[in-house]
């Protein structure tokens, strides 16, 4: 089901502070004058495999590169919702400004865009656009994640607990240093802490 090429979003999305009509006019300005990626620019590397019903659920956004889309947004979160047809619904939320502040939520959907190793997405929010999703490293046990875009201008720190062992969010940042992204633009994402175990 891969549509027709259309501009594409950032496939995190977590706050709409602008109607439908001006989002839509925002988006069309600023993809159909991003740069294109250079020709000698190898695109980033994938895993090899992603098992996608593993991968479903809830994730917490440690980090991620600044985007116009999450301004404002803290305490994000993206869920993840296998369907019977092979796609995923995508539920992302984020709180305004402050982990008590006014909370944001947006629905979309994901489809695979390579069958071969289910590591490269497509996700829409809203029709046409849509924004790719390449998941660039994984923990064994689906407990962390990085994930970017072809044209490195995306890059996402997840996790499936609010808080991240510094060595390995160092590491992570330097796989995607590796990768070419502009790490020293990341933005650490506040989170709540986890709730205690009784």
């Amino acid at each position: 089901m891969t549509p027709t090429r259309f501009p594409s979003v950032s496939p995190l999305v977590s706050s709409w502070p602008w109607s439908v009509g001006v989002w839509l006019a925002l988006m069309g300005a600023v993809f159909f004058s991003a740069p294109p990626l250079r020709a000698e620019e190898p695109p980033p590397q994938t895993v090899a495999w992603v098992d996608l019903n593993r991968y479903a659920g809830l994730w917490y956004e440690i980090a991620r590169l600044p985007t116009p889309f999450q301004k404002n947004c803290v305490g994000v979160t993206a869920e993840y919702i296998p369907q019977a047809d092979g796609d995923l619904t995508v539920v992302n939320r984020c709180r305004n400004l402050t982990l008590d502040g006014k909370r944001r939520e947006v629905k979309g959907v994901a489809w695979v865009a390579d069958p071969a190793t289910q590591a490269k997405l497509k996700v829409r929010f809203f029709w046409p656009f849509y924004g790719h999703y390449w998941v660039l490293a994984l923990d064994d046990d689906y407990q962390w994640a990085l994930v970017g875009d072809p044209s490195r201008e995306y890059l996402w720190i997840l996790s499936r607990s609010p808080r991240m062992a510094p060595e390995r969010y160092q590491a992570l940042v330097e796989q995607a240093r590796l990768q070419g992204y502009p790490v020293e633009q990341i933005l650490v994402t506040p989170q709540a802490p986890p709730a205690p175990t009784l």
